[in-house]
């Protein structure tokens, strides 16, 4: 009879189908190999960027800049300043004394500076600059001089002039002062000075400025006139320093 036959074919069907479902159910309870593990992204180019410390920067004064809020200039990530005390044997910058005071006071390392007159005697312009510049604190710049325009002298009354000064100035605070100058005039009459720490005036978008002949290397950089910084009204010059952080602490008086 053909009833009996077919319940056999469905039994055989039946056994089939369970095993094939044991055979699937083990293989699901294998383990699965790990695969390669996922590579990290690249970097970014901001996160570059990021990477990069940024320079040590700082901005140079005068009464010219008007009231300048140095708590922010100091919150838009300015390290230091530079502010002008004096200028030949008799010009006083009337807005010294509240600069640097309020320099100091929002943490920016301060420096005074002194714009040399080639036709004043350099013990008349010391004493001016003396009178201004009481003291040194610690943490603050050397004390500069600016020397960038001849005033009728020869290149010979210069280099002995000016050696007086800085000799006065370095004798005063116990510090080497600082010279700052453009290349150019570097060039034509400062031969001789390269022992002082040189502050270089150069506009220029290039990475590093073109050195006077008599240096080998710059410490501080004003490389634009025409900056825009938080905290000053109006366009300043904008510098950078030559160094880390570690070094620049080293140049702070201590």
């Amino acid at each position: 009879m053909l009833v009996p036959a077919s319940r056999s074919a469905c039994t055989k069907a039946l056994q089939a189908a369970a095993w094939l479902a044991c055979a699937v159910l083990a293989a699901c309870d294998r383990p699965v190999p790990p695969g390669p593990a996922p590579s990290a992204p690249a970097p970014t180019a901001a996160a570059s960027r990021a990477a990069v410390t940024p320079p040590i920067g700082g901005v140079d004064l005068s009464n010219w800049q008007g009231k300048v809020d140095f708590a922010q200039l100091k919150g838009a990530g300015t390290d230091y300043v530079f502010i002008k005390a004096s200028q030949g044997s008799t010009v006083a910058d009337p807005d010294y004394r509240a600069n640097i005071q309020a320099a100091r006071a929002a943490g920016l390392a301060a420096g005074s500076y002194h714009y040399y007159v080639t036709s004043d005697t350099p013990q008349a312009q010391f004493a001016n600059f003396s009178a201004q510049v009481s003291s040194l604190q610690p943490g603050d710049l050397p004390p500069v001089v600016d020397i960038e325009k001849l005033n009728g002298n020869s290149s010979a009354e210069l280099a002995a002039a000016l050696k007086q000064f800085l000799g006065l100035v370095e004798q005063r605070y116990g510090v080497k002062p600082i010279i700052y100058s453009g290349e150019s005039f570097a060039n034509q009459y400062l031969s001789g000075f390269s022992a002082y720490p040189l502050w270089l005036a150069e506009y220029s978008r290039a990475a590093q400025p073109q050195l006077p002949l008599d240096w080998t290397t710059w410490t501080f950089w004003q490389y634009s006139r025409a900056g825009r910084v938080a905290g000053v009204e109006g366009v300043v010059d904008l510098d950078r320093f030559n160094g880390t952080a570690e070094q620049f602490e080293a140049v702070r008086i201590r």
